[in-house]
């Protein structure tokens, strides 16, 4: 059988893990396309690519990391610590990555399919959100192809309407913040389970 295991993009997908710490060094407008279109090619529902990147430096950046801080406030102490953290991370790293969704294909996903109309919106968010999933972790997989070090910060979630809101976006079902930057330290991610736990055959 064919060793894959030196396979350049296998290694990639080996080497990525979550990265919160950044160098203060730019990162240039070329690295972001670059990413930017690799999460662009992603596999979408119908190809209708209902997701919007939106890049963020400068003051608005912090203006975020603030929001995060302040409404860090109205959680519980394990969620209100892990928004600080996500917050420190904003303001840490030189670019941001906002993802959502445009909420195209829920708003014609009736006339696709002739279901009903509760039953499409579901069935449509949840192919929006899979889709935007798969560019968010093209994104991931690229930024460390190019050097680069980010993180996913699901933790926002929780505050998804007002983040929203910051960037004027109309309300969706899906969000996404990712620090994009230099890693300020060459580290490990975490171990992860091995197939043995994770995975099931079923072969009669």
């Amino acid at each position: 059988m064919e060793d894959l295991r030196s396979d350049d993009t296998l290694k990639v997908i080996h080497r990525r893990h979550s990265v919160r710490q950044f160098q203060e060094r730019p990162v240039g407008d070329s690295l972001i396309k670059t990413v930017l279109d690799a999460a662009n090619k992603a596999p979408s529902a119908h190809n209708q690519q209902s997701w919007r990147f939106i890049v963020v430096r400068g003051e608005k950046k912090q203006q975020l990391s603030q929001l995060v801080v302040d409404r860090s406030s109205d959680f519980p102490k394990p969620s209100s610590s892990i928004l600080r953290m996500a917050a420190r991370s904003i303001s840490n790293a030189p670019v941001i990555i906002a993802v959502m969704n445009t909420g195209t294909l829920i708003n014609h996903g009736t006339e696709l399919f002739k279901i009903e109309k509760d039953k499409a919106k579901d069935f449509f968010r949840t192919m929006e959100i899979q889709s935007s999933s798969a560019a968010v972790e093209n994104l991931l997989i690229a930024a460390t192809s190019l050097g680069l070090g980010s993180v996913w910060l699901g933790i926002l979630f929780l505050i998804k309407d007002e983040v929203l809101s910051f960037f004027g976006e109309a309300k969706g079902e899906f969000m996404a913040v990712i620090p994009v930057g230099y890693p300020a330290k060459e580290q490990e991610g975490p171990k992860k389970k091995s197939l043995e736990y994770v995975v099931r055959y079923i072969e009669k």
